[in-house]
């Protein structure tokens, strides 16, 4: 009989799904191991979000396959599911009805992954050895071996401290209950929590604006609800995105109604704001900015991204940029110090590849601290992945995925481009009268006005290339 090669897959998410999904189809036999009760533990967490893509951007090629042998009725491409509608209407049918019921265990704490026998320093013959996953259940520590691991488990519990410096705030520890992270289910669960109070929510990205957003319809309801925005850049009006020019257009129609709610008056906006200390008394928090500046508030949403959790991965041979903590390979094409635009090109097993052979992260945790990552990039990294796993490396080679582009780099209200520095279409060639290089095409093609949102087909394959 011939060898059948095992791969570890930590966490049970849709990006670890989708990588079991890949490995069924290719003979391989994937070991799925999900910390949480069920599949898409992180997912329930903010089951009542929205999410940016609509389905067509949502399910694995792969794992939709294995749905439709049981007779699965895909949703709609067009409707945007909730993190619930993707538990509910895919991720659990494909844990529940497909063969992959036999390979997902739930419950399980991956404490570490080494080498068998080897250590992180001893080299000869390290990569013959298989891999040995130290987990914890209900029955105590275990170890399974396996000849390749993807870590898919994501970032979602291990969320960025309120401090400006990486570090907590001096005090958040000690005022942790009347703090959250991520995105509270402000108008579900917690509504008591928020209505009728003073909130402050700190952060820039689309966590913190759709829990602002939130905030103001309970407002609605509840109008001694006050709203806060801490926003630690200059300019808040960097966070409203691309508007009309965003191509996936719930963040856009997001941005352009955060930006309206600023104008009206119905958020209040500190900017520049550095956290240093939070003073916790009875009558609530009060909130102090390395500069002195105070604001009071009942309750603080941390909304300020998230970060990798490594620590179980020491005994690898990992390779991380120093700033990101994603692969040195990745880095260039996601950091935020140099990249406005939201779309990454489609990327897989060579860019995720480590010194250890064999071994690799994969979805939301593969971009380590960047932020913007959308599902279908992981669906692309495991196909990616697993066919390099299986020996087929011009599959693991080819680019099978076409995303699209974003508009999350304006620099003013509701989208509108006024630099090039502020445009998501990239520079402006030279000697051309236009805002960007989508803007530069449109002009060309005969368009007038900003071309930025005006569909022009590329000179290149957009999935080449982050922008244009």
């Amino acid at each position: 009989m011939a060898y059948t090669k095992t791969i570890a897959i930590i966490g049970a998410g849709p990006v670890g799904l989708a990588a079991a999904a890949h490995a069924v189809e290719r003979g391989l036999t994937p070991i799925v191991f999900e910390r949480g009760p069920t599949v898409g533990h992180a997912v329930r967490q903010w089951s009542h979000v929205p999410m940016f893509s609509p389905w067509a951007y949502d399910v694995d090629a792969a794992a939709e396959r294995l749905l439709m042998a049981t007779g699965w009725n895909r949703p709609s491409p067009d409707a945007y599911p909730t993190g619930g509608d993707l538990l509910d209407q895919y991720l659990i049918p494909l844990a529940e009805r497909t063969p992959l019921r036999d390979a997902i265990h739930v419950n399980i704490s991956v404490l570490a992954v080494s080498r068998l026998g080897f250590d992180k320093v001893k080299s000869a013959g390290r990569e013959h050895a298989p891999f040995a996953v130290r987990y914890r259940n209900g029955a105590g520590d275990k170890t399974v071996l396996a000849d390749a691991v993807i870590d898919t488990s994501g970032t979602w519990f291990s969320p960025n401290p309120a401090g400006a410096g990486g570090l907590p705030a001096i005090g958040e520890t000690e005022a942790a209950e009347r703090i959250s992270y991520g995105m509270p289910d402000i108008l579900g669960d917690d509504r008591m929590r928020y209505a009728g109070r003073s909130i402050a929510v700190l952060g820039g990205g689309h966590s913190a604006i759709g829990t602002l957003t939130a905030l103001t319809e309970l407002q609605d309801e509840a109008p001694g609800t006050t709203i806060t925005w801490l926003y630690r850049g200059p300019d808040v009006a960097k966070a409203f995105g691309g508007g009309a020019a965003d191509q996936l257009s719930a963040r856009g129609e997001l941005g352009m109604r955060i930006a309206n709610l600023v104008q009206k008056g119905r958020i209040a906006v500190t900017t520049a704001f550095s956290l240093d200390r939070i003073e916790t008394s009875e009558s609530g928090l009060r909130l102090i900015a390395d500069d002195g500046r105070s604001i009071p508030a009942d309750e603080l949403v941390v909304a300020t991204g998230f970060r990798p959790e490594l620590g179980f991965l020491r005994e690898l041979r990992v390779q991380l940029d120093p700033a990101l903590e994603c692969t040195p390979a990745l880095a260039p094409l996601i950091d935020p110090n140099e990249h406005s635009c939201g779309t990454v090109r489609p990327h897989g097993a060579a860019e995720l590849a480590h010194p250890e052979p064999g071994f690799y992260i994969a979805g939301m945790k593969s971009y380590g601290r960047a932020p913007t990552f959308l599902l279908a990039t992981g669906h692309e990294q495991v196909r990616s992945i697993v066919a390099e796993i299986a020996g087929d490396h011009e599959a693991a080679r080819r680019v099978e995925l076409v995303l699209p582009e974003t508009g999350v780099c304006s620099a003013t209200p509701g989208g509108t481009k006024t630099t090039a520095s502020s445009c998501c279409g990239g520079p402006a060639p030279a000697a051309t009268d236009a805002c960007c290089a989508d803007d530069a095409r449109a002009k060309e093609a005969g368009h007038s006005g900003c071309g930025c949102s005006t569909k022009v087909e590329p000179v290149e394959p957009a999935s080449a290339r982050c922008c244009a």
